[in-house]
């Protein structure tokens, strides 16, 4: 069974990590929150989630992490450096994973693994012009090879069915079950 790392930092961002987290075991992957320091973590919003491990090496062991964004939640995990070495043992292994959204491209990018990659983030001048080095994309969600970026809350679910997909699985069957194809061919507005 594939395991995933869904990273909690002080001030992440809810939505776009505990739905990844839904919708990966929704696909049947044991997907882990972990904690960069705290078992108990305050999100962006002032929702408090449990995490069910603590960072750690075993994390080493597991086939994709993720970086969810928020502020200053992905601050937090960008100066953190054993996310940062995490990045970069994951980038290297070409059977490991490293998905990142909204903010959390600064991890990437503190990391040095965008160079020439074709990456987005939440769409701010800010993060375009730290992101110089890499082909930045304005695209929902955008895969290099095993590194998988999105835009920002909105697109999570559209991100989190990218890593289903990524990992093996299929994600035509959860779209159907959470009634996703029909928000799309709504005209909600």
């Amino acid at each position: 069974m594939k395991k995933i790392a869904v990273f909690l930092a002080e001030g992440f961002e809810e939505g776009e990590a505990l739905f990844t987290v839904d919708v990966l075991r929704r696909a049947g992957f044991q997907c882990d929150t972990i904690s960069i320091n705290e078992d108990m973590v305050k999100g962006s919003h002032g929702i408090v989630v449990l995490a069910d491990k603590i960072i750690s090496d075993e994390i080493k062991e597991y086939d994709m992490i993720v970086l969810p964004g928020g502020l200053p939640g992905a601050t937090n995990l960008r100066d953190d450096e054993r996310v940062i070495d995490l990045v970069k043992y994951f980038d290297k292994a070409p059977e490991k994973f490293v998905a990142a959204i909204c903010a959390a491209p600064i991890v990437l990018e503190k990391a040095e693994i965008i160079k020439g990659r074709k990456i987005t983030s939440y769409p701010s001048e800010e993060y375009t012009t730290l992101f110089k080095d890499a082909n930045y994309v304005e695209d929902i969600v955008v895969v290099d090879d095993h590194l998988i970026t999105s835009r920002g809350p909105a697109s999570t679910l559209p991100f989190a069915y990218t890593l289903v997909d990524a990992l093996g699985g299929d994600s035509s069957l959860l779209k159907q079950g959470m009634l996703y194809n029909m928000v799309r061919e709504s005209k909600f507005e």
